[in-house]
């Protein structure tokens, strides 16, 4: 099976295959191995929890203030507690503090929005840590073939004589190669899923707005569910 797999990665120019590569690379491969698993990990799970649905939809919150509009912050409060997301606790937050001063209810939706909004963002730090790790794995390995480089022509002689330099100087490149391949996605998925949290505490801020220009209503926050 091995064969196959090295068979379908070596290409015509006679570059060694995927996992030729990675044995050359030498034990730092593993460490920088598990970093990657370790990145692909968190970005599928925030990948899942930043969806629309978990964060709560832009249909939800239009249902909320249609319904405090319509009939009042208690039926609201009715609309929000059929999902369990951020957007509909944010929201809650501010219905129930629907006849409090303005001030006060947006620092308790402030509160509650920074809270939020730092659960979502929590899981995303792992993979700020693999893209500083990554690479200096990488330069780590890069340093420790040119030391193995360097002292085999130190201790054979071999002055004058660059094929025993190869050895060292092949896995010196292969680590920088992996540690920037597991970097480089990593920051990607890292700004991608940032940009989502971003956009939902923007969003979440747009409707917080228009729910409570219709709260300092006075026929709004006296009206009957």
């Amino acid at each position: 099976m091995l064969a196959v797999v090295n068979a379908l990665v070596q290409d015509a120019s006679g570059m060694p295959s995927l996992w030729e590569l990675v044995k050359s690379g030498g034990p730092l491969m593993w460490p920088i191995g598990a970093t990657s698993v370790v990145a692909l990990a968190y970005a599928v799970e925030r990948w899942l929890a930043l969806s629309h649905a978990k964060l709560g939809p832009e249909r939800f919150g239009r249902d909320v203030v249609d319904a405090v509009r319509s009939s009042g912050p208690n039926q609201g409060l009715e609309v929000c507690k059929r999902q369990a997301t951020p957007l509909a606790r944010i929201l809650s937050v501010a219905l129930d503090h629907a006849s409090a001063a303005p001030q006060e209810r947006e620092k308790r939706v402030e509160d509650v929005a920074t809270d939020e909004v730092r659960k979502l963002g929590a899981n995303l730090r792992p993979l700020l840590v693999v893209y500083v790790v990554a690479p200096l794995l990488g330069l780590l390995g890069t340093v420790w073939g040119l030391i193995e480089a360097f002292a085999t022509i130190a201790m054979k002689q071999g002055l004058g004589k660059p094929e025993l330099l190869a050895s060292g100087v092949y896995q010196a490149l292969v680590t920088t190669a992996a540690g920037l391949t597991v970097a480089i996605p990593t920051v990607i998925a890292y700004y991608y899923l940032k940009g989502r949290v971003d956009s939902f505490a923007r969003r979440t801020e747009s409707l917080y707005i228009e729910l409570d220009r219709n709260l300092s209503m006075p026929a709004v926050l006296h009206a009957n569910p």
